[in-house]
């Protein structure tokens, strides 16, 4: 990992509430951004601000997710996801989450990453896997 990661650094993307991205169980006058697709898109954009730091052969696995959903955005209303790195220890990166559509704050809260080295990490996938399969006496299908 670069030394170029370090808190302060902040990455922007904006979107737009398109039908994947709402709720249906409302119905169609109720079509609002969903919390797990919110979620989501936090998912993609702090990877993405972390991977403009790593070296190569790195990437980077969630630790933890805390958001606020504060307010329904409808659909086809575009959304602004500020990512902010509010600390960097080690491996471990902490992001402050702001998203506001075009009237008001929606969510805010924080998600928490940790830089692996890939090469390593399919390693261990494949031990993972290798013991599961000895756990289910040969087959891991």
């Amino acid at each position: 990992m670069k030394e170029t990661l370090r808190p302060g650094i902040v990455l922007t993307r904006r979107l737009v509430v398109d039908c994947d991205r709402t709720i249906g169980f409302m119905g169609e006058e109720g079509r609002i951004y969903a919390t797990p697709t919110l979620i989501r898109a936090v998912e993609h954009v702090c990877p993405a601000l972390v991977l403009e730091h790593a070296d190569a052969g790195e990437d980077c696995a969630g630790l933890e997710v805390a958001i606020q959903h504060l307010a329904p955005t409808r659909l086809g209303m575009e959304v602004g996801l500020v990512v902010t790195a509010r600390t960097v220890e080690g491996r471990k990166v902490t992001f402050d989450v702001a998203v506001k559509d075009e009237l008001e704050p929606v969510s805010v809260g924080s998600h928490t990453r940790f830089v692996v080295d890939k090469a390593k990490t399919f390693e261990r996938l494949k031990a993972k896997a290798a013991r599961l399969a000895a756990a289910r006496g040969g087959t891991t299908g």
